[in-house]
């Protein structure tokens, strides 16, 4: 079966893999079932572990381990993954934290549009160099250095203009902010 194994890899043949399937799909299907397997499960993971056969040939190596030492592997695997996909409890419709958040309130939205438009306002306000650096750095997320090379402007005046733009922001804003 090696040899079959080996030609599915190389070159898809669908001949090699036929007979690779009716020898071994039985084969998996009883090693599942003698695990503790219902038979109609085994059946399905014994189709799964064949589809895996196919699409992992390539990753089949006859120097590190036969065939069938490969693909019981990857029963034994599957077996194990069927094991815990059952073993996990089933979500709990009630858990909070699978609750979908609430709309806000109409009051909240209204103070959350009504802060917006101070900001708004208060970045007009600034004098146009504190806008640029200000709209550069919240907006397109720009370093200090990555501004002052854009702008063609030494580190220390990108940062001092940040800082009489917030100067400026607490002034206007207060608590707002």
């Amino acid at each position: 079966m090696d040899e079959q194994l080996t030609r599915v890899a190389q070159t898809g043949d669908k001949r090699a893999f036929a007979e690779i399937y009716a020898y071994f799909a039985p084969r998996v299907k009883g090693f599942l079932m003698r695990g503790g397997t219902i038979e109609a499960e085994a059946e399905d993971l014994a189709q799964d572990v064949m589809v895996k056969v196919l699409r992992k040939a390539e990753l089949f190596d006859p120097t590190k381990a036969s065939a069938a030492t490969w693909i019981f592997t990857i029963a034994r695997n599957a077996r194990i993954d069927a094991v815990r996909r059952a073993a996990r409890p089933p979500l709990d419709g009630e858990d909070p934290a699978l609750a979908p958040e609430e709309a806000p309130r109409a009051d909240v939205l209204c103070e959350l549009k009504e802060r917006d438009q101070r900001i708004r306002e208060a970045l007009e306000n600034l004098p146009l160099e504190q806008y640029d650096v200000m709209r550069l750095h919240f907006y397109h997320d720009e370093p200090h250095s990555a501004i002052a090379d854009r702008l063609g402007l030494p580190l220390g005046t990108v940062k001092s203009r940040l800082r009489l733009a917030f100067e400026k922001f607490r002034k206007e804003l207060g608590d707002h902010l």
